[in-house]
């Protein structure tokens, strides 16, 4: 079975990116089971606790995130270094996500047969 990571670098208001990510995410776990999602960068922001996405007149879509574990998506990684530098803990985040070095992230995406960036 082919192994697909998703990297989200966006934030998830002003662009639709991490929107269409997640519909990606959960309409390809039906056709694979290796599966992993990669925040990174700004992306660490989709996961965010709390967002109010009609306060800037966008799509709240973030709870959605919590679906994951009902499509038996377990693999999330967020970037150690990235979380730092927005003074993020895991606390702050939707889901649970596993932390991971910038060098440790990129071990684990060249181990995916195809990667999506979103």
């Amino acid at each position: 079975m082919m192994s697909v990571g998703f990297v989200f670098t966006t934030v998830p208001q002003g662009l639709n990116s991490g929107r269409e990510g997640l519909d990606a995410v959960l309409a390809t776990s039906a056709y694979s089971e290796e599966l992993q999602l990669f925040f990174i960068g700004d992306g660490v922001w989709q996961l965010l606790k709390g967002q109010q996405g009609a306060a800037v007149l966008g799509r709240e879509y973030s709870a959605a995130f919590k679906m994951l574990p009902l499509y038996d998506l377990e693999d999330v990684f967020v970037c150690r270094e990235s979380m730092a530098e927005r003074g993020l803990t895991l606390d702050d985040l939707l889901i649970e996500a596993e932390l991971l070095s910038p060098q440790d992230l990129t071990a684990r995406l060249h181990r995916c047969q195809k990667i999506l960036s979103y």
